[in-house]
């Protein structure tokens, strides 16, 4: 039968249930083991368990043996804890991207305010400068009572009597 375009498609009924997990926790979870995994403590204890683990193999008694040479059983452990590390990693890195484009988007928005407040202080630093230009200044009143003094000088004659 042919699916309808104006009708809903029924939900699909799942034989096994799906499992519940917190996100978060998980997420934290894979920072830790992704942390752990580019440290030089994880490099030395996983040399220090392939050595074991081969040297045991190579030199116990046979019926000691549990993984004989061509370690087919460890090349599968490794293959196992490689097919889960880089998930991990993967979700790691995503949530630091998440964590990286919030913090940009921040640091913008706080660009954007000290941009608005500079722009802000220069147009009132403007403003004063302006301001000051109209205001008579100390060396200015100075010049301009000397000017004054000396065109009453020059209006009195020596004899005191005063020119037209």
């Amino acid at each position: 039968m042919k699916a309808r375009l104006d009708q809903p498609v029924e939900a699909r009924r799942t034989m096994l249930p799906r499992p519940h997990y917190d996100p978060e926790s998980f997420g934290r979870l894979s920072e830790r083991f992704a942390r752990f995994l580019g440290t030089a403590r994880f490099l030395v204890y996983m040399t220090v368990f392939v050595v074991v683990w081969m040297g045991w193999n190579s030199i116990a008694p046979d019926q000691y043996k549990f993984d004989p040479f061509p370690f087919i059983f460890l090349t599968l452990a490794l293959s196992l804890q490689a097919s889960y590390a880089a998930p991990l990693i993967l979700l790691a890195q995503n949530r630091q991207g998440d964590r990286d484009r919030v913090q940009y988007e921040q640091d913008r928005t706080q660009n954007e305010r000290t941009v608005a407040e500079t722009e802000y202080l220069t147009r009132e630093i403007a403003g004063l400068r302006l301001a000051l230009n109209e205001v008579a200044t100390r060396d200015f009143l100075r010049s301009e009572l000397q000017q004054l003094l000396k065109d009453l000088d020059g209006e009195r004659s020596p004899t005191g009597a005063c020119q037209p």
